[in-house]
């Protein structure tokens, strides 16, 4: 990773790490939540994405990198707050995916910020479980 990325991972996950707590409580605000790869504790991160079907798809804005990410290789089980409800599913990550076409579907503004912010784009695919 060159310095400039270095620089704006620490500096924007400084920031998240204050914010999104707060963020994440907003009643609108669409949450992932995912199980802590060594606490085993539940850990909820402010996401913006989309639900196509039985399938919600969000762009993480850095990959691998991504705390979020790195819990759901240890353990897919998910679930995201949807419109103030609960749902289950299994996160499936997809490096294949063209991650800045796939934010062309995704909430305008969401997608800006992760494309601003962003330095190793990947796309992740839940699969709802129920209806």
């Amino acid at each position: 990773m060159t310095r400039y990325r270095e620089v704006k991972f620490r500096t924007i996950t400084s920031l998240q790490r204050r914010f999104n707590p707060l963020i994440a409580r907003l009643p609108g605000q669409v949450v992932l939540e995912t199980t802590g790869r060594k606490s085993g504790l539940p850990r909820r991160t402010p996401v913006g994405g989309r639900r196509v079907g039985r399938e919600f798809w969000l762009v993480s804005e850095y990959g691998e990198k991504s705390n979020y990410v790195r819990n759901i290789q240890a353990d897919p089980r998910v679930r995201v707050r949807l419109k103030g409800r609960w749902h289950a599913g299994t996160a499936c990550l997809l490096p294949r995916d063209d991650a800045r076409a796939r934010l062309k579907s995704l909430p305008r503004f969401n997608s800006a910020a992760v494309r601003a912010f962003g330095t190793n784009l990947l796309t992740v695919r839940i699969d709802l479980d129920g209806r």
